[in-house]
């Protein structure tokens, strides 16, 4: 167990941690502004990743059968329970939405994929790769919704989800993979480059967050929803997950890669969509730090109930 969690440390958290690092002390001594940068992550980076995803992905119609409808059910359970929590705590509108998104978007991507590779293999990594794209598709389409949704009608909440390049790049992916239509060698190589980008920036920009979180005053409205956040992505979180994958009867392999996927903190992208949205980016991101920090216990704990022993 214990050379376990330092196989994780080395192998998976100290890759990770350079880049926040970089992105705190760039914060600190030089001022960076993420603002830039979450656009650039939002509207590029994240589009090309989920381009090369979807025309690599290779896995069974069963576990594409069960894997979307998990993602579904699981998104709309999170978000009802997020919402309930916002209305009995009588939280603003922007800590509502930032509860949302800290509730429904997992950082399976920079953080899930190395731990689901190292616990599962090549087998487990297969298994991941359409829930990752639901995700990255989700957070780019609902969780912009849920982002702008504090501050803008439905309706122009609706339009800047239809302006983000995720969709038709979604898309575009889909018809080549139908077609059996292959990029150029050329075209190929600089899309991967823009893929392998996402994760040091969205990363740099949560470091930046990092620091900037523990500035200004801490309203008792923002530690309710803070607390919220934290039994939300820590506790409710794995066990709704459980109990949907069980009674989806999804097997062993599949049902540990998508709990292990869905217990992930909470994702990179809340903070770059609440920075973008004015989603209560300061609360958001101070639950990013503190269930990631909580995820160096509550995930081998997983891995072993589910026994997938490191």
């Amino acid at each position: 167990m214990f050379s376990s969690f330092g196989s994780i440390l080395v192998q998976v958290f100290v890759p990770l941690a350079l880049p926040v690092i970089a992105g705190m002390l760039l914060k600190k001594f030089k001022k960076l502004d993420t603002q830039p940068l979450s656009v650039l992550a939002l509207y590029l980076l994240s589009p090309s990743i989920i381009f090369t995803t979807l025309l690599n992905a290779d896995v069974s119609s069963e576990d594409l059968k069960i894997t979307v409808a998990f993602s579904l059910i699981n998104l709309i359970a999170m978000w009802g329970i997020s919402v309930l929590l916002g209305r009995l705590l009588r939280l603003g509108d922007a800590e509502k939405s930032g509860l949302t998104l800290v509730a429904s978007f997992t950082n399976c991507v920079n953080y899930g994929l190395p731990l689901v590779l190292l616990a599962f293999g090549q087998v487990g990594l297969d298994k991941a790769a359409i829930y990752v794209v639901l995700q990255i598709l989700i957070v780019n389409t609902i969780g912009v919704f849920f982002a702008a949704r504090s501050h803008f009608s439905i309706k122009k909440a609706g339009l800047a989800v239809l302006k983000l390049p995720a969709l038709y790049v979604a898309a575009l992916a889909g018809l080549l993979r139908l077609g059996d239509i292959h990029l150029t060698e050329s075209l190929s190589t600089g899309v991967n480059l823009l893929a392998n980008a996402y994760s040091p920036v969205v990363l740099v920009i949560l470091g930046a967050q990092m620091i900037s979180q523990n500035s200004g005053s801490w309203e008792p409205r923002l530690q309710r929803a803070f607390q919220a956040g934290l039994a939300l992505r820590l506790l409710i979180a794995p066990l709704l997950s459980a109990l949907i994958l069980i009674l989806l009867g999804a097997d062993r392999t599949l049902l540990g890669v998508l709990l292990i996927l869905a217990s992930m903190p909470t994702a990179v992208n809340a903070v770059i969509l609440a920075e973008q949205f004015g989603a209560s980016p300061k609360f958001v991101s101070r639950c990013i730090v503190w269930t990631t920090l909580a995820s160096f216990i509550v995930l081998p704990v997983l891995l072993l109930l589910t026994g997938m022993n490191l």
